[in-house]
């Protein structure tokens, strides 16, 4: 007799093992269906966040950023360094156990609160008396269980150039990017969003010549137009990160050491770039090959995302989707909210998540974070605003740090002062965004944010300056 649950979640993402998480705690028999092997073959959980995303590109990162310090940056402190050596090894072991730390803590937090392990690819198989059935291929064969609600959230994968084949050796998406077994002496970048601006990053600071290549005439168009430009001067001018826009791909050819591309210039002019490396961040597609959509009616669209409403429901009865498998922004903390909302709407409670308080952060140095409305969507939407900008350049806390890049800007509502974006470049960026993310959540003014007391020295003091010049007032500049 086939298991039965009241939740069967397919994917153990961010956004599944919270789902899955949350409903447990609400007290739902609750199932997690998941198939990832690591490069040893054993089988973990966490999705791509974990084991290929978000954690090992941040804890390479950090490495990378450590490095430059200690070769370019500890001499204003009066710090000099000799013989300093890169063992790429060791930072890449480094990498794989932080990550096998966070995915065998899931499977803790997974006994914890007993949610149970499907080991397997799960796909939809049909309903019946007992609600819907979910197939599960695994090592020891096909099984089927049982669910009253199935969550489906089986993420992203990274988007492939046509008749470009993926070896994650020579050309490589995000994964093969985080693994590289030396030092590229050229490494070349198509796509100049997030994921290739810090991969990027992390690589030009271990040596590699980096040069990114952007189809987009525009840099970072998502991002506030100030924050842009800001991160382009710093990036390309200061950093030395070779970044072109507006380029047209003609070819692509991989060699046995290398990688020529051919593309147009915005000009027009033909080029070529010439790499041993090639890393591919064109962005994202939706994992929904394979789930069985096609078969039980599930709606999806042409680009391969399930079509939900605002709260998660598919157009079948008790299929939930969340995470980058639904609309929206692919990102691990909106899926997360979304996982925890089903639950909680499952379990009779009243989940909500709001959209327009979701967090955005790009992990270069400096990093670059936001929150709400872009000063361009304010002009664009007819919305008068009142707009304070504050540079780290006037903080001790950033000049301390050796931070001293970037600034904060907060636009409010110029009728009702209202905060509707917050806008951040600069050091601790991702940590900082919290503070305006909260001020969104709970409707909060720019007064709100200048009358609280911010600690002295900090970083924050700038979002509070910021705020104080909404309304002219800013007491350091």
């Amino acid at each position: 007799m086939a298991q039965t649950f009241d939740v069967v979640v397919i994917g153990s993402g961010p956004a599944g093992y919270i789902a899955a998480i949350r409903a447990a705690q609400l007290g739902l028999a609750t199932a997690c269906v998941e198939d990832w092997k690591s490069p040893k073959g054993d089988l973990r959980l966490g999705g791509t966040c974990l084991n290929v995303g978000c954690i090992p590109s941040k804890a390479l990162l950090e490495s990378s950023e450590n490095y430059e310090r200690v070769t370019h940056k500890f001499k204003a402190h009066g710090i000099t360094a000799t013989g300093v050596k890169l063992d790429l090894a060791t930072l890449l072991d480094r990498k794989e156990k932080i990550v096998a730390k966070m995915t065998s803590g899931i499977a803790g937090l997974f006994k914890k609160n007993k949610v149970t392990w499907l080991q397997g690819r799960g796909k939809l198989a049909g309903s019946g008396a007992e609600g819907w059935q979910v197939e599960v291929a695994g090592a020891k064969g096909t099984d089927k269980v049982s669910a009253r609600h199935v969550i489906v959230a089986t993420g992203s994968k990274a988007r492939h150039l046509p008749d470009l084949p993926v070896d994650n050796v020579i050309v490589c998406d995000n994964e093969g990017a985080l693994s590289f077994d030396s030092i590229p002496e050229r490494l070349g970048v198509i796509g100049a969003g997030v994921i290739g601006l810090e991969l990027g990053s992390v690589w030009r600071r271990l040596g590699s010549k980096v040069k990114i290549i952007e189809a987009l005439p525009a840099f970072l168009g998502a991002a506030d137009e100030a924050v842009a430009a800001e991160a382009w001067k710093i990036f390309t001018k200061e950093q030395g990160l070779d970044i072109e826009l507006g380029i047209k791909i003609k070819s692509v050819k991989k060699g046995r050491k290398d990688v020529t591309v051919e593309y147009a210039a915005a000009d027009g002019s033909a080029k070529k770039l010439e790499c041993d490396r090639l890393i591919v961040s064109i962005g994202r597609v939706p994992n929904t090959d394979g789930l069985g959509a096609d078969a039980v009616g599930l709606k999806v669209d042409a680009r391969g995302f399930i079509e939900v409403d605002d709260h998660c429901r598919s157009n079948l009865p008790n299929v939930w989707a969340v995470g980058d498998v639904v609309r929206g922004p692919m990102l691990a903390h909106k899926g997360e909210e979304e996982g925890a909302m089903v639950a909680e709407i499952i379990a009779g409670q009243k989940g909500h998540v709001n959209y327009d308080a979701i967090p955005w952060v790009i992990y270069t140095a400096p990093e670059i974070a936001w929150v709400g409305k872009t000063e361009q969507q304010l002009k664009a939407a007819g919305v008068e605003y009142r707009a304070g900008r504050f540079p780290f350049a006037y903080n001790g806390r950033a000049l301390g740090r050796d931070e001293p890049e970037g600034f904060v800007k907060v636009l409010a509502d110029a009728k009702t002062d209202r905060v509707l974006g917050v806008h951040v470049i600069g050091g601790q960026a991702s940590e900082l965004i919290a503070e305006a993310v909260m001020a969104i959540e709970f409707s909060a003014s720019s007064e709100d944010i200048a009358r609280i007391c911010h600690a002295h020295p900090s970083m924050s003091e700038v979002m509070h300056e910021a705020a104080l010049a909404v309304d002219k007032r800013s007491w350091n500049s």
